[in-house]
């Protein structure tokens, strides 16, 4: 791998626990990886019901968001690295020189791995951030509602569709950021470089069936759904990989 184009940043050791399925990827620096690659062999199914969510993200939204854009964005990156050099490379080292790749390998990759990170990080009757990760949230951004302040804006103000970002910076710092499109903190073509903790999707076929053109309203409706359990377990497992 070139180094000029290698990102210096730490695929997050993400355990993904999916009807039974566990998927760890060790975190390491991707030049000399060994990560175990998120599957891509088998379609993760949801780890709860479509209709766990509701009121705040309604049972239809969440049925054709899985198994029709979700499910499509993994048919399509299986397909498109199939008898490559990337067929047998875990997607988060495919990220680091992911500009090489081509749109195809850029666009699905981003969007399977973006809504595995999406689906586990909802849920319901969390307890909230844990001591460490409230701290090092006041630390970044002077209390937990400026931080949910600056996140929602990154949401609310993605032109376009994309995703929004709470990462972990390589000097151990939390940041917020948004991406357009299927990229995420990981690729080496993103403006924004980390280790994913926390997402939300503002594509419109993530809420337009409950929330029509009222964005601004479904990004509200998220803190309703956080899952702070894995949020907290990502950054734990980050920190320990910078």
């Amino acid at each position: 791998m070139n180094s000029g184009n290698i990102i210096k940043i730490l695929a997050i050791g993400i355990i993904i626990s999916i009807s039974g399925i566990s998927l760890r990827g060790q975190v390491n620096d991707l030049k000399n990886t060994n990560m175990k690659k998120i599957d891509t062999k088998e379609f993760p199914a949801l780890p709860y019901g479509y209709d766990a969510l509701e009121p705040y993200i309604d049972a239809r939204t969440m049925e054709i968001h899985y198994d029709k854009h979700h499910r499509a964005y993994f048919n399509n990156f299986v397909n498109a690295i199939k008898g490559t050099a990337y067929e047998n490379t875990a997607v988060e080292e495919i990220f680091a020189e992911v500009s090489k790749a081509g749109d195809a390998v850029r666009n699905n990759g981003g969007g399977y791995y973006n809504h595995v990170i999406f689906w586990q990080n909802l849920g319901k009757n969390s307890s909230g951030p844990s001591a460490e990760l409230a701290a090092a949230i006041t630390k970044a951004f002077g209390s937990f509602d400026k931080f949910r302040e600056t996140f929602s804006n990154a949401a609310k103000t993605r032109f376009g569709s994309g995703w929004a970002w709470l990462y972990l910076t390589t000097d151990k710092n939390l940041a917020v950021g948004s991406t357009p499109n299927q990229d995420n903190p990981l690729m080496d073509i993103s403006p924004i470089k980390g280790i994913p903790l926390l997402t939300i999707d503002v594509w419109e076929h993530a809420y337009y069936l409950k929330y029509q053109n009222r964005r601004p309203e479904y990004v509200e409706a998220f803190w309703n759904v956080v899952n702070w359990d894995v949020v907290n377990e990502r950054y734990k497992e980050a920190l320990l990989c910078i």
